[in-house]
């Protein structure tokens, strides 16, 4: 039974062709109370992702048609999904596999067979990075209107002291 939608702690987008790994990672991320969408293939992926962007995605390599590379690179290359922390889940276990899945834009690497509270964990971490970023971001967005603000107010202290003095009135004095 999944938790009920306003409880969801997220909502995570999990990519893998093999549907024995979507319903594992399914139970297991239902189970700790995130909403959890699947996808079979990288194009069904960036559909969905498209469509209502998730909060993060966990993603495989080896697809049919569309890598999870290619996958990713899209996906960071989309104004929308670009801030989608994405952590890839493989069984590749190379070196260069997985500097390649930093390199067009993962957040992490998780790498098969994958234990349960490891998944949790990185998924948790991010989530929380992520969070924490987008505060920032609105931080320094109400800074910027404030400062905005400041600099108007400035401008009219300016324009009222410059007519009050072309009126002969002292600034000061008032």
């Amino acid at each position: 039974m999944a938790p009920d939608e306003s409880l969801s702690r997220g909502t995570i987008l999990v990519v893998d062709d093999t549907l024995e790994n979507l319903d594992v990672l399914d139970d297991l991320l239902t189970g700790q109370g995130y909403e959890v969408r699947r996808a079979i293939d990288g194009a069904m992926a960036l559909r969905a992702a498209a469509a209502e962007p998730p909060d993060l995605i966990l993603l495989d390599i080896m697809m049919p048609g569309m890598d999870g590379y290619e996958v990713c690179a899209k996906l960071k290359s989309d104004p929308q999904t670009w801030g989608v922390p994405v952590i890839f889940i493989s069984a590749l276990d190379d070196a260069q596999d997985k500097v390649r899945a930093f390199e067009v834009g993962g957040a992490d690497y998780i790498p098969k067979p994958f234990q349960a509270a490891e998944v949790v964990a990185r998924v948790e971490a991010h989530l929380q990075n992520a969070l924490l970023q987008r505060i920032l971001e609105d931080r320094g967005r109400a800074l910027e209107a404030r400062e905005q603000e400041v600099r108007q107010l400035r401008q009219r202290v300016q324009r009222l002291e410059e007519v009050l003095s072309y009126y002969g009135v002292d600034p000061a004095a008032v």
